[in-house]
Formats: structure tokens, sequence, C-alpha cells
């Protein structure tokens, strides 16, 4: 890292930065060990240009989040020690390994933040995920908001850029017109993570610690049809501690594709056809249900 960097980050923190380490990065971010003055330990996240098609709110909303998440004190995550439009600057958290006890624990924590909830859908804050905005606009009921904020967008943005086809989206807008029916009893609005593969899962200290939120109200089924996407380890024993400490209504398994829906949407906007297949079975599972 440059000395500009750097300083840069040390103003941001308003405290002395003894040493910078580079430990990766992804998407045009590159990440940061910091030792502070005073020997604390941080965690940093620079954008390496501004105009990098990211977005300048990225970090805010993503500092905005962990402060939300932080509220409900039911999963721990990292504070937020400085924010700007260039980076993010967390408290440093040691990475450790899942097992079964954590697992359980995970469960438990995250029906803590779920049942926590929050007052509506959406958030009061611009969001972005992975780099494309992330509509929050209010609605009354969550089948609603979640094909106006979530499914529709997405889907449109992968059509102007050619990777889902014009069918392929009436396809998506036909499973959209079933969500009121098939999306169990109304629920309030949960404080839900929003992103929450099991890479944004960092296991320490025998809990799971959320990271890289795309924080909002929303149905709680959400995280975990996003857990279950991307195979999260020891599955079986979050859900099973979720469920003890906050059942889920009847029917739950069978409506995860119709969670997954957004996020496989995301993918095929980051990524490409790839994700297509996975995009269209889950829209025909919503629409066979």
């Amino acid at each position: 890292m440059d000395t500009a960097t750097a300083a840069h980050l040390a103003a941001v923190l308003g405290r002395d930065v003894a040493s910078v380490h580079g430990i990766g990065g992804q998407h045009g971010v590159a990440h940061f060990r910091l030792q502070l003055g005073d020997g604390t330990v941080a965690f940093a996240k620079v954008r390496k240009a501004l105009n990098d098609g990211n977005g300048a709110d990225g970090f805010a909303a993503e500092a905005a989040g962990l402060a939300w998440l932080a509220e409900a004190q039911a999963v721990p995550v990292p504070a937020v020690l400085g924010c700007d439009a260039r980076c993010l600057i967390t408290e440093w958290v040691d990475a450790g390994s899942p097992g079964p006890d954590a697992a359980a624990q995970f469960g438990r924590d995250i029906a803590g933040l779920h049942t926590f909830g929050t007052e509506r859908f959406g958030a009061p804050w611009p969001g972005v995920i992975a780099g494309l905005g992330l509509p929050n606009g209010q609605a009354e009921s969550w089948p609603q908001w979640y094909a106006a904020n979530r499914v529709l967008p997405y889907a449109r943005l992968a059509r102007d850029a050619g990777t889902l086809t014009g069918n392929d989206v009436a396809l998506i807008e036909s499973a959209c017109t079933r969500l009121p029916e098939l999306a169990g009893p109304a629920e309030p609005p949960s404080r839900i993570h929003g992103d929450c593969w099991s890479g944004n899962v960092l296991w320490s200290g025998g809990r799971g610690w959320l990271i890289d939120p795309a924080a909002h109200g929303a149905h709680r089924e959400t995280d975990l049809a996003m857990l279950a996407l991307f195979g999260a380890p020891y599955l079986d024993r979050i859900l099973g501690a979720y469920q003890d400490a906050a059942p889920l209504a009847a029917g739950w398994r069978n409506r995860v594709p119709m969670h997954q829906l957004h996020p496989l949407l995301v993918h095929v906007c980051l990524f490409g056809s790839a994700y297509r297949d996975g995009v269209l079975s889950a829209a025909r599972h919503v629409l066979s249900a």
C-alpha cells in the first residue's frame, strides 16, 4: 500500500496506523490488516478507484447495515471503526473453523436477529449488494415488496445486458404473480443480513459472525434460503437450532426456491449465463408449486 493510502486510513480513523499488510481482495477492492498505534488490530477494505463501477454508496450501506444488525445484540458483527467513500475499516476478527456446536449457536443467534425485527420492509439507506444497487422502496406486504425490489429489477437488468431473454423475464414475471399465494402466513418484517451465503459467515470463538451485509427488513426465510443456496457447513444443525428457537411456518422448505430467486438473479447480473438455468428452475418451481 502506498503511503498516501495509509495516511488516508489514519485520517478516517483519527488514529495512528503503525503498519498495513495486504491480504487480498476482490471486485476492485483491496483488503488489509492494520496494526494501529495503540496495538489494536483492524481490517480495512479500500476501493482501488472511486469510478470502478461499485458505487460510492457501497461502503456506507455496509457500515449502516453492520451497525443496524448490531442493534439486535443477537449475532456478533464486526464493529465499524471508520468509513468514507473510499474505505471501510472494522475491528479485526480472527477466523476459525465451524463445528456442530458453533453451528447450533449460530442458528439460535440468527433466530434472535430475525425476531428482533424492524418497522418496515427494505431499509432507510440506499442499498448495495455486490456492487449493484439494491432498491429499498416500501410496500405493504412482503410478496409485493419482494417482487418490486428484489426480483424484477434484476431480471430486467439481466435482460438489458442480454443475459436473460424476453421469454425468460416473462417467466419470472409470471412467477411473481404467484408470490402472494405461496409466501406462507404473513409475518412482520424481520431484520435480516440480506446476503447470507456461507462466505459471509465468519466462524470465530465458537460463534458465527456476520460480515458483508446487504441488511434490510424482509422475510426471515430469505436468509435461511441463502445459507442453503451454496451450502453452509453444518446446515442441518443451524436449521434445527433455528427451528427450536423460532419455528418456521409449515411448508417453508417448499418456499426455498422462491427466496433464492433474488440471489440467483444477482449472480446472473454479475457473472452471466452460468446462473441462468438456476434462475429459470427456481421460477418454474414457483409456478408449479
